[in-house]
């Protein structure tokens, strides 16, 4: 990837215009039952005015990928047409990588370099990967008694309602898409309302790359209003969702009172980072520490938000956590010196303030930040904060914030470091920080989460399947199973 300095960045920012309408059947549209506000968090300063789909929207988006499922020029086109036109895609998505880097940051907040040099090449080789897995999708041949013939086929669903959160708009857009679409289905993607910009450009490129008209939809929109309209749809057939529990329950509640559609969700997490007395490297442990909460300014579903850490390396280790803080200080997302970039809105902060606050006043001990910050005409800045010898019953240990807000809790035994571990309501991700094999084996293999990364914070791969427990939903992103989401198995039983 280029270089850029924070004036190429800032040159990007003037010349890039944010989408404002809807995309269906390979068109923007005006299907608007209103419009809504983009802002610019990190100024506050008005990007555009943006068309909220509505019931009326999404019925069309529905009617043009139910039209394109129907005419087949995807979901029963051979696998090299799909497999040559999404490596289209993908260069394109490459090709405007800068592009859409800038958008993401305008929308949310994100730094821009974090955009450009992480989430785009991932979600680019994720379409090219689903691309080349679109020949693997094998059928079955079931052993049945003579003269009969059993095929079990894997046929794609048909349409597939995608809703995506704000914190990684070109990344969530691609671990629903790129797998929908492999498997031969049309979509009808709504993304956050503080973050439509990049997936509207998106799909423009998707019909630049020949994708067939209504394959790819796109309704930007308020959740009440467009994102309840896809959930009720009748004619949609799957519901990929990830973002907050909350919202996730409303989603299986539409499918009930609906069609019985097919729902799957990625939640909330609150994950525990544990750290053991014997961890090889503590400093780097630290530093593991510090990314994994305060990336992308802590608004990340498996963010390490508890650390739970031995007390015999108890309070060397807080110290040295709190030490990273200072390469994590907020700044201009398009200033690739920053350290954080601002945080998604003023309610956001608002939200993220009211448990710091709420931190301050119970025995918690603030180690560094909690502070909220303006510049540029804004305050939706918070410094990376630490709260250390935080009760596992608090409010700040068992919610998610979705910001930069780290809790620290001692233990002594490995029995409590699993008790604190599995004391929650989430099941996303976890990590463990041992030396010792057969400790990492055991907790890796007693915490109740769907990825436990040993040594190091929240893995993950295109080729490893990630989604949780409990209340951070079911279902998987990512790797081949996530196919298994967009088929359907069909049995076809020949006498012959």
């Amino acid at each position: 990837m280029l270089v850029r300095t924070h004036q190429d960045w800032r040159q990007i920012a003037a010349e890039v215009r944010p989408r404002t309408r809807a995309f269906v059947g390979g068109r923007s549209v005006d299907t608007a039952e209103g419009s809504f506000e983009n802002r610019n968090p990190a100024s506050g300063a008005l990007l555009a005015e943006v068309a909220d789909a509505g019931a009326a929207g999404v019925d069309a988006a529905v009617q043009a990928a139910r039209a394109a499922y129907h005419d087949g020029g995807w979901s029963r086109a051979g696998v090299a047409f799909r497999r040559e036109r999404m490596l289209r895609f993908a260069n394109l998505l490459a090709d405007h990588a800068a592009e859409l880097a800038v958008l993401d940051s305008l929308d949310m907040g994100k730094r821009v370099v974090d955009a450009y040099d992480l989430d785009l090449p991932f979600s680019v080789n994720l379409f090219r990967y689903y691309a080349e897995a679109i020949d693997k999708i094998n059928d079955e041949v079931a052993p049945t008694p003579p003269g009969t013939t059993a095929l079990i086929r894997r046929v794609p669903l048909g349409v597939v309602g995608a809703v995506v959160p704000w914190n990684y708009p070109v990344d969530m857009l691609a671990w629903k898409v790129a797998p929908a679409m492999a498997a031969g289905n049309s979509v009808v993607l709504k993304p956050a309302e503080q973050s439509p910009s990049s997936a509207l450009r998106i799909a423009e490129l998707a019909a630049e790359a020949g994708i067939p008209d209504g394959v790819l939809n796109v309704v930007p929109g308020l959740g009440e209003t467009t994102g309840k309209a896809l959930g009720l749809h009748p004619d949609v057939d799957v519901l990929a969702f990830t973002g907050s529990t909350e919202v996730g329950a409303y989603f299986l509640q539409y499918a009930g009172q609906s069609n019985l559609k097919q729902v799957w969700l990625e939640c909330g997490g609150k994950s525990p980072q544990v750290v053991f007395g014997d961890a090889e490297d503590l400093a780097t442990t630290a530093k593991q520490t510090a990314f994994g909460i305060w990336f992308n300014q802590g608004a990340v579903c498996s963010a390490h938000s508890r650390v739970l850490v031995q007390r015999e390396v108890h309070e060397e280790f807080v110290d040295l956590v709190a030490k990273e803080a200072g390469a994590y200080a907020p700044g201009d997302p398009l200033d690739p010196a920053a350290g954080m970039g601002a945080i998604v809105s003023p309610e956001q902060t608002d939200r993220i303030m009211e448990f710091v606050d709420g931190a301050r006043l119970s025995d918690a001990r603030l180690v560094t930040g909690g502070e909220r910050i303006t510049r540029d005409g804004s305050d939706c800045y918070v410094q990376p904060t630490v709260f250390d010898d935080v009760d596992p019953a608090s409010t700040l240990a068992r919610e998610e914030v979705f910001g930069p807000v780290l809790a620290i809790t001692a233990f002594d035994t490995e029995e409590e470091a699993v008790a604190l571990a599995n004391d929650t309501a989430y099941g996303l991700a976890a990590s463990v920080a041992t030396s010792n094999l057969g400790r990492a084996h055991r907790l890796a293999e007693r915490i109740h989460a769907g990825t436990v990364t040993v040594n190091g914070v929240d893995a993950f791969s295109a080729w490893t399947p990630f989604g949780g427990f409990k209340g951070s939903g079911f279902g998987r992103d990512l790797s081949l199973h996530a196919l298994d989401k967009y088929v359907g198995l069909k049995t076809v039983w020949i006498n012959h």
